[in-house]
């Protein structure tokens, strides 16, 4: 039986958290952490399922984080959400597999919709320390890139990386204290993982992962833009 991680407390200080993506297996395994936190005073759950949240639709995105604004502000928003597989296409393995419909939607569900969603939930962010971290992926390092293949999904992460550190540094001249984060979680267990896994030879739980991330979280220091950063802590090269 999988426990929730127990993180330790942020800052030291009582906390609210949000968590985009909140039924997946990694933000439903944040949620569940926040909630074994004796710290976090709060924490407020979106999804597809529970709320309607729409990553694809700007409107519901702007609603959502409307909604929110009531519970905020929030010392911590996770933004669990993505997919590698879309509409039954998973990851190409070569340019004679590419399609121009799924690149389209690999953006938008991996980029745009996210960055949407930093457009209208940053705002909610407490002042002084704080975190906006988002899920993001190794393959989304240019520099790592040694194997080629998954052209739009890794495109997709690499593309919001440079979203990620472009709002980083907007979003710090207000507030230097904020840690905007992109996130390697490993290959966990789940159903996004699902297909692309028997080679791995130890797969993550996702409270195992969640675990490794939150402790990773809270270690890092504010800089002026974005971190980039695996479940052990370890920084990632762009």
């Amino acid at each position: 039986m999988t426990h929730p991680a127990t993180p330790s407390p942020l800052f030291g200080r009582p906390y609210k958290a949000l968590v985009l993506g909140a039924r997946g297996a990694i933000g439903h395994a944040f949620v569940e952490a926040f909630q074994a936190d004796a710290n976090c005073i709060h924490v407020e759950v979106i999804s597809r399922s529970v709320n309607g949240f729409d990553l694809l639709d700007a409107e519901s995105i702007r609603q959502q984080a409307a909604i929110c604004q009531a519970a905020g502000p929030f010392e911590v928003i996770i933004d669990a959400t993505g997919a590698l597989t879309i509409e039954g296409v998973g990851p190409e393995k070569s340019l004679a597999s590419l399609r121009e419909d799924a690149l389209l939607r690999n953006f938008q569900v991996n980029a745009i919709g996210p960055i949407l969603a930093i457009r209208h939930f940053a705002p909610l962010l407490a002042s002084g320390r704080s975190i906006y971290a988002k899920l993001s992926a190794r393959v989304g390092s240019i520099s790592e890139n040694t194997k080629g293949g998954w052209y739009g999904y890794r495109a997709a992460k690499a593309a919001l990386n440079m979203l990620l550190q472009t709002a980083a540094i907007e979003l710090q001249r207000k507030n230097p204290e904020l840690r905007v984060v992109a996130l390697q979680p490993g290959t966990v267990r789940s159903e996004l993982s699902k297909v692309f896994s028997s080679s791995v030879p130890h797969l993550l739980e996702p409270a195992e992962s969640v675990a490794g991330m939150w402790s990773a979280l809270q270690s890092l220091q504010a800089k002026s833009g974005a971190h980039y950063v695996d479940n052990t802590g370890e920084q990632i090269s762009w």
